[in-house]
């Protein structure tokens, strides 16, 4: 019973961080087709009314701080996100496969985006880092004991 609880979680917890690289890969493609001055314009008309209504609503100041890209810092944005959504949504597919190789490579790459977020969440604190970081912790812990319990069922 607790094998397939354990089991359960990992297949959701592998799900949402395919949800995670999914979102990445269209937030990396936009950025790729959409001018700076595009995506601002866009997140400016998002927010207007909120803002007009309550200037100080955290949710739409952020939006609208984080909308305003230069073009090298937008080429990194979706570079950056590209190429996490790329790994993450092969490393979810082979788990959700059950390849054995996909096991201890997730492990090393979710710790490693865990340990970059921890360092961003350091630099300029967000609770949607937060709430990633306890999310790749989560499905570390959960690959790993998916890991064992399948290598032992080969046995």
């Amino acid at each position: 019973m607790a094998r397939s609880k354990i089991h359960a979680a990992f297949a959701i917890g592998v799900i949402l961080k395919g949800l995670n690289g999914l979102i990445e890969l269209i937030a990396g493609t936009l950025l790729l087709l959409f001018p700076p001055g595009a995506i601002q314009r866009f997140v400016v008309g998002l927010t207007h009314d909120e803002l007009s209504k309550d200037p100080r609503d955290f949710v739409a100041s952020h939006l609208l701080a984080a909308a305003h890209l230069s073009k090298n810092a937008q080429l990194f944005g979706a570079i950056y996100l590209l190429s996490h959504g790329l790994i993450k949504g092969l490393l979810v597919y082979a788990l959700l496969r059950r390849k054995l190789w996909a096991y201890p490579w997730a492990i090393g790459v979710f710790a490693a985006f865990a340990v970059y977020q921890t360092y961003r969440y350091y630099v300029r604190p967000s609770a949607w880092l937060i709430a990633l970081t306890v999310l790749d912790l989560f499905v570390i812990a959960l690959t790993w004991a998916e890991w064992h319990r399948l290598r032992r069922s080969e046995r």
